[in-house]
């Protein structure tokens, strides 16, 4: 089984801590997604097997969903234009070509259902993100609308909320609008498909850029890296969610004596594939497509 933690093509313009991305001739650009995987904000020593094609293959099934909501980045998968490329086929199948954006420097943050860091502030102070809440929420409920909580996009540690008004100050409030209307309009499609498939997507981030001075979505799109995918079968507010997502692995990190800071803990065999395994079960039950 190919594992691929790096790639070192011709032209690199950026490595992430998943995506490495480069230049090529015509302008556009090779967009990379590795099989390293990231928790709090740290790379982990293991890379897991395929999650890179998933996530990539992912990311293309929903820009082509999605692209008479918002206009996106992507133009091709790697591994159909992998001889016009010259790309070995394990490269290829984790590749896309895509637009170079100007990116905007913010996460748009979706969520339909209270988890992850909106549950431990709700949990302590009764808000999310500093606006306050019903009471009486538990943990998995959904919220009568989508919520749009937005985040600083940070290039090292980790990313801040932020208000509506700090993205108006930041980009203006025409900008601010749309990337509240556009991201909440491509979670509520992805959301009604999904659960026809069996899963809830309960919330999502999104990036968005400017290409020839329109927005765009860009980077991935609701991938098991960027979304929490659960099982609408085990689907039980009050609990923890069964999931296909990359919140395994910060379960089990949360069970080590690791206090999030470098180096990380490995992961253990068994946890890698459980992992590779919840990632083609998501992108199985979303596309409806063995991965390729």
């Amino acid at each position: 089984m190919t594992v691929i933690k790096e790639t070192n093509l011709p032209n690199l313009v950026h490595r992430g801590k998943v995506r490495d991305t480069y230049g090529l001739s015509d302008g556009r650009l090779l967009m990379v997604a590795t099989d390293r995987i990231s928790a709090f904000d740290v790379i982990l020593p293991n890379a897991i097997p395929d999650k890179g094609a998933v996530l990539t293959q992912i990311s293309a099934f929903w820009f082509r969903q999605t692209k008479d909501l918002v206009p996106n980045h992507f133009v091709v998968l790697g591994a159909e234009r992998s001889r016009t490329l010259g790309l070995d086929v394990e490269i290829a199948r984790r590749a896309m070509v895509v637009r170079k954006a100007k990116r905007i420097d913010v996460e748009c943050v979706v969520r339909g259902y209270i988890a992850g860091a909106a549950w431990t502030e709700y949990k302590k102070t009764g808000t999310l993100f500093g606006e306050p809440m019903p009471s009486g929420l538990k943990q998995g409920d959904r919220f009568p609308k989508p919520l749009f909580t937005p985040t600083t996009k940070a290039e090292e540690g980790h990313d801040l909320p932020m208000t509506k008004q700090e993205v108006v100050d930041m980009d203006g409030a025409d900008t601010a609008r749309v990337l509240e209307e556009k991201s909440i309009a491509v979670y509520e499609h992805a959301r009604a498909y999904a659960e026809q498939q069996g899963i809830v997507i309960a919330d999502t981030k999104m990036e968005f850029g400017w290409i020839d001075g329109e927005l765009h979505l860009i980077d991935e799109l609701l991938t098991p890296d960027s979304s929490r995918f659960w099982d609408a079968a085990g689907y039980a507010p009050g609990k923890a969610q069964p999931n296909f997502d990359k919140q395994f692995v910060r379960d089990w990190l949360d069970g080590q004596d690791w206090d999030r800071n470098p180096p990380p803990p490995a992961l253990p065999d068994d946890i890698v594939e459980k992992t590779r395994q919840r990632y083609l079960d998501a992108f199985t039950r979303l596309t409806g497509q063995p991965l390729r």
